[in-house]
């Protein structure tokens, strides 16, 4: 039985066929790459409604050549050291790097695993669906979270949006939530060759209400990238892209190749119950 409910009116949803309907049949088709699309129109932002179809491509070119492989490494260890089976959360799953690799991991340790992602970015889900085909995908707001009460061993954030309500709704009373966010220094020295006055990242403080922090790892190295292409995509796949003047994009184009730091923190929370 799917986790997922109906963004309509909240009923469980069953896969038949070639689509998801409710007890009240609202149906939502699905796609023929394999996911289904649960989000509303009042659910959408008032502009862009995720990455678009650009930011994902150059994130998936990126994320292949597997610059950023300590760090999915790392997320995969994590989630084997803290999931005994049962069911994952995606929430945020873009274009499948990291879900794919934490299955293959799951299957790999012969841990039992149900794993669905969603994605407010149709674009991104669809490259999922491609990738993930052990995985259930939907297109769905991470503040509206299409699934069950209670219905998530484990709930997986890296790069997204955070909304504690809905995380810690789906969530089991004693599950685990990952996350991984940017720290301090990620891309310091290709900030400064693009801008003026550069700024590090802010790190806010990790205490989450309805949630207790289990560990904290920063992980840290450095990636050469030796061509345009590769800095070009790996700045198109971040937001300072659509916040950079002409002038830093020229900068950008210019760069030719450079050593930069990735900087991250993956932090283990473990979900409560609160009075």
């Amino acid at each position: 039985m799917s986790i997922f409910i109906c963004p309509v009116c909240g009923e469980k949803l069953e896969r038949k066929e070639n689509a998801y309907i409710c007890g009240r049949n609202h149906s939502f088709d699905v796609a023929r790459s394999g996911y289904v699309n649960l989000l509303l129109s009042k659910h959408m932002g008032k502009t862009v409604h995720g990455d678009n179809k650009f930011m994902v491509q150059a994130r998936r070119r990126f994320l292949d050549k597997d610059y950023y492989a300590p760090l999915c490494d790392a997320i995969c260890d994590s989630v084997c050291d803290s999931f005994e089976g049962g069911t994952i959360l995606d929430a945020g799953c873009g274009e499948g790097y990291y879900t794919a690799a934490i299955i293959d991991k799951l299957h790999e340790q012969n841990i039992a695993y149900d794993v669905y992602g969603i994605d407010i970015s149709k674009a991104a889900v669809e490259y999922s669906a491609k990738r993930c085909r052990d995985a259930e995908l939907a297109v769905a707001s991470v503040f509206h979270i299409p699934a069950a009460d209670s219905s998530c061993d484990m709930l997986v954030t890296l790069f997204a949006p955070y909304c504690g309500e809905e995380f810690r709704r789906v969530l089991k009373d004693n599950g685990v939530m990952i996350m991984v966010i940017p720290s301090e220094n990620h891309l310091w020295e290709l900030k400064k060759a693009i801008y003026d006055t550069p700024y590090r990242n802010e790190v806010k403080p990790y205490e989450l209400e309805g949630f207790r922090l289990e560990s904290r790892k920063r992980i840290t190295y450095e990636i050469s990238l030796d061509s345009q292409e590769d800095i070009d995509a790996l700045f198109s796949m971040t937001p300072y892209y659509y916040r950079t003047g002409r002038e830093q994009q020229e900068r950008l184009a210019r760069i030719g190749s450079i050593c930069t730091e990735a900087d991250f923190e993956l932090l283990v929370y473990r979900n409560f119950w609160l009075e």
